[in-house]
């Protein structure tokens, strides 16, 4: 995703990926409340079973609650019985960047938002076909955009 022509980068699907700035990144955090600003910004973890999106089940597109960048179709998403949300593939691969994360005492794979950089949740191999993954979300990382 380096552009070296100075123009916005582009994911796949045609939606701008350049990195926030800091201060576009604060402008966006004040309207979060309290917990979405701990998970998103701070990598925290909402309960299981609590998240306002667990339920969510209408055509629609999840994205990014800080930037808005779309991240999973409403058709990806499983039960996956965990208490979060869970998708088996996202929007576009582009839209969302892996980390290493090896708190807590195990090794899981961080996911964050490409364009801010806002936490998300974590991925695990124990997914649904056709992909074998489980995107597991915090609601409180997503907004739902009820499909037109």
């Amino acid at each position: 995703m380096n552009d070296t022509s100075g123009a916005p980068a582009r994911s796949a699907s045609g939606h701008d990926l350049t990195p926030l700035g800091d201060a576009e990144k604060e402008r966006l955090a004040a309207g979060l409340g309290a917990e979405e600003r701990r998970v998103i910004l701070n990598q925290g973890t909402e309960p299981p079973f609590c998240g306002g999106l667990l339920e969510e089940k209408r055509p629609g597109v999840f994205a990014c609650r800080l930037c808005g960048l779309p991240l999973f179709r409403s058709d990806s998403k499983f039960e996956s019985g965990t208490g979060w949300p869970s998708f088996n593939q996202p929007f576009d691969p582009d839209h969302i960047r892996t980390l290493r994360d090896v708190s807590h005492g195990m090794v899981r794979a961080e996911i964050r938002c490409r364009r801010c950089d806002g936490h998300l949740g974590h991925v695990f191999e124990d997914g649904p076909p056709p992909t074998g993954l489980r995107y597991c979300l915090n609601s409180a990382s997503l907004q739902f955009v009820e499909a037109k």
